[in-house]
C-alpha cells in the first residue's frame, strides 16, 4: 500500500513541476529530458510514470482543474453563505485562476490550434475538460432558484452566459494580451445581479 501511495505522490509532484516547464518553455519546446531535469529524476524514471509528453501535459491540466475544483467545492459546500455569494465567489475564483494562469492558457491555445490543424474535434476536447465546472455552476444556480434567491430562469441559459464570460476572460488574456480583466468581473457581477429575484 505504501508503494502505491508513494507512486501517486511522485506522479502528482511530476505533474505540478511539469506544468511550470510547459508554461516557461511552451508545449512544442518541452522535452522529456527538460521535465526530468526539473523533477530531479532521470528520463528513464519519468517513463515509469508517463508514456509521453502529451500524457504529462494533459495530466498537468487535469491537476490544475482538480485544484480549481477543490476551491469551487469549498464554496458549494459552505452552508453559511447564500447561493448568490457562493456563485460570486466561485466565478471570482475562476477569474483569479485565469489571470494567474495566463501563460498556461496561451500554451493550451497553441496546443488546441495544433490539434485542430490535425483534424481533431477541439470542441469535444474542451467540453470534456469543463463539464464538471458547468455542472458545479448548475448546482449553485438550481439551489439558488429552489431557495428563491434567483429568478425562475432556464439554468442551461444562465450557465451558458456565465461560461461565455469565462471564455471571454480567457480570450482577452491570451489573444488580446490584457493583463487585467476587471471589466469581465464587473460583467459577471452584473449578470448575477440579473439572476436575482
Amino acid at each position: 500500500m505504501a508503494i502505491i501511495v508513494e507512486h501517486e505522490k511522485r506522479r502528482k509532484e511530476i505533474l505540478q513541476k511539469s506544468l511550470d516547464v510547459f508554461v516557461e518553455e511552451g508545449y512544442e519546446d518541452v522535452t522529456f529530458q527538460k521535465i526530468a531535469d526539473r523533477c530531479g529524476i532521470t528520463r528513464t524514471t519519468l517513463y515509469i510514470y508517463f508514456k509521453n509528453k502529451h500524457e504529462i501535459f494533459l495530466g498537468s491540466i487535469k491537476e490544475l482543474m482538480g485544484s480549481l475544483e477543490e476551491n469551487i467545492l469549498l464554496y458549494i459546500n459552505n452552508t453559511s453563505i447564500s447561493n448568490e455569494e457562493a456563485l460570486r465567489k466561485i466565478l471570482s475564483c475562476i477569474i483569479d485562476k485565469c489571470e494567474s494562469s495566463k501563460k498556461l492558457f496561451i500554451i493550451i491555445l497553441g496546443y488546441l490550434l495544433q490539434l485542430k490543424k490535425s483534424g481533431v474535434d477541439t470542441n469535444l476536447k474542451v467540453r470534456r475538460r469543463v463539464v464538471r465546472l458547468k455542472h458545479h455552476l448548475s448546482t449553485v444556480l438550481i439551489r439558488g432558484i429552489q431557495n428563491g434567491e434567483f429568478r425562475e430562469t432556464n439554468v442551461k441559459d444562465m450557465n451558458e452566459l456565465l461560461y461565455g464570460l469565462i471564455e471571454a476572460a480567457i480570450f482577452r488574456l491570451t489573444i488580446l494580451n490584457q493583463e487585467k480583466i476587471e471589466d469581465i468581473r464587473e460583467t459577471i457581477n452584473l449578470a448575477i445581479d440579473g439572476f436575482l429575484k
